[in-house]
């Protein structure tokens, strides 16, 4: 009963903190969304040097929105016993475990297939986008600055975007010596990688490090899901003692 009654608590603690992180996350999303150059300001090329791929506003709140069903669900379902939602809080957990699993397997086996899919949207983005979306621009201009990298493969990437036109150059981070006309033979003579490139490499760099980070997510999804299935099997056993 009393290793119930412990495992409960620190179950209802855990999720409380899980559930503040998503309304956080679902806040600051929200915010990215409705005014995303100044979260570009406050934070700069950290906030934009991995997720250039992606609508980053958009991202955190989806994140932000599983953080706080889940940690609703933890919390309540703990907290009143109920196993509907213990239940639900488990299946949710397994489903995301299973997603990280099979985007690890995907990302190992088939690399080239995965680059080939980043390189066809995120070109296809920056074509469209790149000098008449401000806010795209601007972390496309912060991850070239941070990663000293230009476009997702190269410079070849911005030709027939609304910059390109415009200016009839390419973005001055595509030249070694960071002209303001940056044309195709100097950009083409500088060759300037992709932000791809130096993105795969900083995270072989720290290779050590993602890798902890990612066991030690899946680690306590897992420590997280056994908890759950044991408060679950115990609520009968747990409420006849305590009558």
């Amino acid at each position: 009963m009393q290793c119930f009654s412990f495992i409960k608590t620190v179950t209802i603690i855990f999720n409380m903190v899980i559930f503040l992180c998503g309304a956080a996350l679902l806040a600051v999303g929200i915010w990215v969304s409705v005014d995303g150059s100044s979260f570009m300001k406050i934070f700069g090329p950290v906030s934009s040097s991995a997720m250039q791929f992606v609508n980053v506003g958009y991202f955190l709140i989806a994140a932000g929105v599983v953080l706080f069903v889940l940690g609703f669900l933890g919390c309540y379902g703990a907290l009143s016993e109920n196993k509907c939602a213990l239940m639900m809080f488990f299946f949710i957990l397994l489903l995301i475990f299973i997603a990280e699993v099979a985007a690890a397997v995907v990302a190992l086996v088939y690399t080239t297939l995965a680059e080939e899919f980043l390189k066809m949207l995120a070109v296809s983005t920056i074509k469209k986008d790149y000098g008449s979306q401000k806010d795209f621009t601007q972390v496309w201009n912060s991850t070239m600055e941070g990663l000293k990298c230009c476009g997702f493969t190269n410079y070849t990437d911005f030709v027939g975007s609304p910059y390109f036109t415009e200016h009839n150059s390419f973005p001055s981070f595509c030249c070694k010596y960071n002209t303001t006309h940056c044309d195709m033979s100097e950009a083409e003579a500088s060759n300037v990688e992709g932000c791809f490139k130096q993105l795969l490499y900083n995270i072989r760099v720290n290779a050590v490090t993602v890798g902890g980070v990612a066991a030690g997510i899946g680690a306590l999804e897992l420590a997280a899901m056994i908890v759950s299935l044991y408060l679950y099997c115990n609520l009968k056993s747990a409420s006849a003692s305590a009558t």
